[in-house]
């Protein structure tokens, strides 16, 4: 990673629905665009965020999605109304940042839910995305949502009987959107104790996903301040429970519109959460696109997994 660096220039931009999305640019003001993406959904950005391209050569946008990190409001507040708050909604304050910004195109950096977000932006405005990396490839179907929280229990039998427990027994036996739906109206009970008990459950559910990978720890996610769960944790149950608002399959049956735009895609052959194989059927329709498989990593990344992304990002630098 490059040095710690501050922005240059910051603000919220007005995105209509009563939603201020934060935003803020670092690096070379006349340097090649590249916008960071981040993942969740409901993460945030972060500062180290900044130090993934070179800010002598990038002009470095990052941005936090609607509700969650400085965007306002804010899901860990009960009161805050997220229909308003969808994958569409999110392309939309993409392309309204681009243009307040003033940029022609730029190139798309982000992984997990970000990458979704990124193949629904580029297959929506292809002519405003240069080239695209993406770290950890995922197209958020419905698909990969059943793996992530319940195929994969079967490596994690104790934690899934622990995320199925925070739900009423009703909605247990039912598919995992009926799981992930009640979740979504316990996270938004008025009673305090009953959302926190319901965030704390799926949050212990996260961990657990990836607490076996090379750069897995205990509290991967419980370690983080209890507002940014919170909002993390609102955020991923009301898009998960509804499909990311997604028809299925339709990132994959459009990739073609991501014809000629030059693409890098780092995957951990050890990926539980979000297996090879989407990433995989990814570079069967999108030709420009080149996988690079980790050997020793899963969705956390390792040393060898972010020497592979940094080769890739450089593939794509301007020439000093």
């Amino acid at each position: 990673m490059y040095p710690a660096i501050e922005p240059y220039e910051h603000g919220m931009l007005d995105v209509g629905d009563g939603n201020l999305v934060y935003w803020e640019v670092c690096g070379n003001p006349d340097g090649k665009p590249a916008v960071v993406v981040h993942g969740g959904p409901g993460s945030g950005c972060s500062v180290n965020m900044r130090r993934t391209f070179d800010p002598e050569r990038f002009r470095i946008v990052l941005f936090d999605q609607r509700n969650c990190g400085r965007s306002r409001p804010h899901a860990s507040d009960p009161a805050t109304d997220l229909t308003h708050n969808t994958t569409q909604h999110l392309i939309a304050d993409m392309e309204s940042l681009r243009e307040h910004l003033g940029i022609d195109r730029w190139l798309l950096y982000g992984g997990s839910w970000g990458s979704t977000l990124i193949l629904a932006y580029a297959e929506t405005h292809p002519e405003r995305v240069s080239e695209i990396v993406i770290p950890a490839v995922t197209m958020t179907r419905r698909s990969e949502t059943e793996w992530l929280y319940r195929g994969v229990g079967r490596f994690f039998p104790e934690a899934q009987e622990r995320f199925l427990r925070g739900v009423p027994e009703a909605d247990r036996d039912g598919n995992v959107f009926q799981v992930l739906a009640a979740y979504s109206r316990l996270l938004a009970d008025p009673d305090r104790e009953v959302r926190e008990r319901a965030c704390q459950d799926w949050i212990a559910w996260e961990d657990a996903v990836i607490s076996q990978e090379v750069n897995g720890k205990p509290n991967a996610y419980s370690d983080r301040p209890a507002d940014a769960q919170m909002a993390m944790v609102r955020i991923c149950a009301h898009y998960f429970s509804n499909a990311a608002w997604l028809e299925e399959g339709a990132l994959l049956r459009d990739a073609g519109r991501l014809a000629g735009i030059p693409g890098a895609l780092v995957h951990g052959r050890l990926d539980m959460g979000g297996p090879l194989h989407t990433a995989w059927e990814l570079t069967k329709v999108w030709k420009d696109a080149r996988l690079h498989v980790v050997e020793d990593s899963g969705h956390t990344g390792s040393q060898t997994f972010r020497k592979v992304l940094h080769e890739a990002i450089e593939s794509f630098s301007p020439q000093r």
